[in-house]
C-alpha cells in the first residue's frame, strides 16, 4: 500500500505537558494551520507527555471537525516509563507480540481513529524477537489496524533483523547538519537502498540550543545564507535535508504557526552544491576528506 506523507511533518511531542501545554481549542487551530500550510502529517508516541499527549491530541483532533483523510497519523510503541500511570520499576522496552498490539489499540483509542498510518517500534531492543514482532505488524495490518509498519532509532542490522520477516516502511532517525552521522556510517545509503523512508527527528540540529565552536561556525556561515536566500536560519537548515537523494522527510518539533508555515518554504529553496558543502564542512570543522 502506497503511503503518502507530507514534505515536513509535525511532530506533537512539545504540543502537551512536556512543552507548549498547548489547549484543546489551540491544538485544533494547530491542525487546522497545518493542513493550510501542506503539513498534513503528524508524529506521535504513546509516551509523549508522560502517556498523556496522544489523547489531548485526539480529543482536539474529534473537536477540529478535519476529516481522517485529510491527515496521516503515525505512533511509536514499545517504551515503558516509570511514570504514576505505569506499573513499571525500571524504564525499559516491551516488543511482545501482545504489547505492541495493546499500545496500538491505546494510541488508537486515545486519537479517535480506526487506524494508525504508520506504527514504529520507538527504540530497538536488545531482546526483541523478529518473529513476534512480525506476527504483530501483520495482525494490525490484517485488521486494519495499522497501514505500514516501520522502526525508529535503529541501525542497518537492527533493521534488517525486522526487516527478514516483515516489511519496514521507514526509519526515524536523528538527522541533521549538527548529527550527520547516518550519512557517513551508511545508514542513509542503506536505507536509499532497500526503498526504507528516512524520517529526521530534531531536523534543526543543536545549532541554537548550544553555544559551541561549531554551532558558532554554523551560526556565522547562516547569517550570509539567509540573506542569499532570503529565508530564515531554520529553512536553510530544513532545505540541507531535503537536498539529500535519500529524500529524507523532516519531523520538525515546533508548536508554532507561523514558524511552521515559515518552515513550509524549505522543499522550494534548492542549496547551491558549493553551499550544501559548506555547511557540512563548518559542522565538521574541517575541509571534506
Amino acid at each position: 500500500m502506497k503511503i503518502t506523507l507530507s514534505p515536513i511533518i509535525a511532530g506533537a511531542m512539545n504540543w502537551g505537558v512536556w512543552s507548549k501545554n498547548l489547549t484543546t481549542t489551540e491544538m485544533a487551530a494547530l491542525m487546522h494551520s497545518c493542513l493550510e500550510y501542506g503539513i498534513t502529517t503528524f508524529d506521535h508516541a504513546d509516551i509523549y507527555g508522560g502517556y498523556t499527549t496522544e489523547a489531548e491530541f485526539g480529543a482536539a483532533f474529534k473537536h477540529s471537525g478535519i476529516a481522517r483523510e485529510q491527515t496521516q497519523l503515525i505512533s511509536k510503541c514499545g517504551i515503558q516509563h516509570v511514570t504514576g500511570n505505569r506499573n513499571n520499576r525500571v524504564k525499559h522496552y516491551d516488543y511482545s507480540k501482545e504489547y505492541i498490539i495493546k499500545s496500538t489499540e491505546g494510541s488508537l483509542k486515545n486519537l479517535h481513529t480506526d487506524y494508525l498510518d504508520v506504527l514504529l517500534l520507538h527504540r530497538p531492543s536488545p531482546l526483541m524477537e523478529p518473529d513476534e514482532i512480525a506476527e504483530a505488524a501483520e495482525q494490525l495490518k490484517a485488521d486494519g489496524k495499522i497501514k505500514a509498519f516501520g522502526v525508529s532509532n535503529f541501525t542497518n542490522s537492527q533493521t534488517e533483523l525486522i526487516r527478514s520477516r516483515t516489511e519496514v516502511f521507514c526509519n526515524q532517525i536523528e538527522f541533521s547538519a549538527t548529527a550527520y552521522q547516518p550519512m557517513l556510517d551508511g545508514s542513509l545509503d542503506y536505507m536509499h537502498l532497500n526503498n526504507i523512508r528516512a524520517l529526521a527527528w530534531s531536523p534543526i540540529g543543536c545549532v541554537y540550543k548550544t553555544d559551541t565552536e561549531q554551532t558558532r561556525r554554523l551560526k556565522e556561515l547562516l547569517m550570509e545564507l539567509v540573506v542569499k536566500y532570503e529565508v530564515t536560519a531554520d529553512v536553510v537548515l530544513l532545505a540541507w535535508i531535503l537536498r539529500h537523494p535519500a529524500k529524507i522527510i523532516p519531523v520538525t518539533g515546533s508548536a508554532n504557526p507561523e514558524r511552521l508555515k515559515n518552515q513550509m518554504r524549505a522543499p522550494d529553496v534548492q542549496l547551491e552544491l558549493e553551499d550544501w558543502f559548506a555547511i557540512w564542512t563548518e559542522s565538521m570543522g574541517e575541509k571534506v576528506p
